[in-house]
């Protein structure tokens, strides 16, 4: 699990908790019209920019991928790779047949150097089942990015509502408090629906899609070299640079 999204969202709402009762009650903070302005106007617009299907979909991949660690390990990856590499110049594509790997896609495209697919027929193939996956993943940052753009509008939409309504009232002195209370408090919200919420999971989403995406590239590329019959050396070099931190030391040269 990615504990940082937690923490984060937990320490914004503590921060600003906080700090409206260290000035005063949680109470005047609290108005439904401006829940419902807020929270309902920026579900009603989601819905109007996406599809149902899309909005569900969106939000479990979304979530997923913001409050969890991807499964796919580049530097595990890399070694598998290395080690499939070095079989197959002793054995041969087919010594690969008993071989077992976890990653799916990893798997596939071993299969299919098994099955003798020259490797333009193999990277084709796993490019489009990898682009298909990485649009799902964009799907869920672009829906985020969406909310975060539309809840402070949303805000300001409550802001002019309530405007209204006091100008409108300014002889009833009792009508003057509610009414600024959605003119404020509907500000409020948008701004603490993006800026706390919306747009930090989209850029973290946008981060680790950008990662995903060059892990997906070095499965591919692995995938494309192994049935190459490339040279665990040489191997070494062209996947690299997918690492994040780049070519690991080599244990056997002392780990310089």
């Amino acid at each position: 699990m990615d504990i940082a999204t937690l923490i984060g969202i937990i320490a914004g709402m503590g921060v600003i908790f906080g700090a409206i009762l260290m000035g005063g009650s949680l109470d005047s903070f609290v108005d439904l019209p401006s829940v419902m302005v807020v929270f309902g106007g920026t579900a009603a617009a989601t819905l109007i920019k996406f599809p149902m299907r899309d909005v569900i979909k969106s939000l479990k991949i979304g979530i997923g991928i913001a409050f969890k660690n991807p499964k796919e390990d580049p530097l595990s990856i890399y070694e598998k790779a290395i080690e499939l590499a070095g079989i197959v110049r002793k054995n041969g594509l087919l010594g690969l047949e008993s071989v077992e790997v976890e990653n799916e896609i990893m798997a596939r495209g071993i299969r299919m150097c098994v099955d003798g697919h020259s490797g333009e027929v193999i990277r084709s193939s796993i490019s489009s089942e990898v682009e298909k996956s990485i649009q799902n993943d964009e799907l869920g940052e672009l829906m985020f990015r969406g909310i975060g753009d539309t809840a402070p509008a949303f805000g300001m939409i409550g802001t002019l509502v309530g405007l209204v309504q006091m100008l409108a009232n300014l002889s009833d002195p009792d009508a003057i408090g509610p009414a600024m209370a959605i003119a404020m408090l509907t500000t409020f919200y948008g701004a603490v629906l993006a800026n706390l919420i919306a747009l930090p999971v989209a850029d973290k989403l946008a981060l680790k899609v950008d990662r995903l995406k060059n892990t997906k590239q070095l499965i591919i590329e692995s995938v494309v070299q192994i049935q190459a019959s490339q040279s665990p050396m040489v191997m070494k070099e062209i996947l690299g640079p997918y690492l994040p931190g780049g070519i690991p030391a080599d244990p056997e040269d002392g780990g310089a």
